[in-house]
């Protein structure tokens, strides 16, 4: 197990391969912002194979409509940091992997990017649940790299709680 700082994501990835086997579940990751930071995290636990199949990193918008479905309208019309947006991700992602739950993120992370509707910091989130999907938009301060590190620690514990709510 890490013992530096990436320690706490550890623990919320292996809490989350524990519940998910427990109930014959898997998992798949959208990401823009993060670029792969989420299902690094899932796959930093051994074993996370039977549980973590694959995630799709979309960074482009390009990829967001080839690889999960996307509308491009939505792109169009409110930008690829949205609601509409990342739900299409989680849902496109969920359906593409064939697994129970997906979280999507896409966000600025810094430190260029923002806007006066959208700072740097910005993120919304999405998750595809067996009920439906869930959204959520949150600032997060700090860097680049502090941005992107609350990005992931925060769409797994979000993760972890529809799973517990919802088993």
């Amino acid at each position: 197990m890490p013992q530096d700082a990436t320690y706490p994501t550890y623990v919320l990835a292996e809490e989350l391969g524990h519940l998910l086997m427990a109930h014959g579940q898997t998992v798949t990751t959208a990401e823009s912002c993060t670029g792969g930071l989420i299902a690094g995290a899932i796959t930093d636990v051994p074993g996370s194979s039977s549980w973590f199949e694959r995630g799709f990193v979309t960074y482009a918008n390009s990829a967001k409509v080839d690889m999960l479905a996307v509308p491009p309208l939505f792109l169009e019309t409110v930008g690829a940091v949205s609601e509409p947006v990342v739900a299409a991700m989680a849902q496109g992602a969920a359906d593409a992997a064939r697994a129970q739950w997906a979280v999507a993120v896409s966000g600025v992370a810094g430190p260029g990017g923002g806007s006066a509707e959208k700072p740097v910091g910005t993120v919304w989130f999405a998750w595809a649940t067996p009920m439906g999907i869930e959204t959520e938009r949150k600032i997060f301060s700090g860097d680049r790299h502090a941005v992107r590190a609350a990005t992931v620690q925060h769409a797994l514990r979000k993760l972890i709680a529809f799973i517990k709510d919802n088993q």
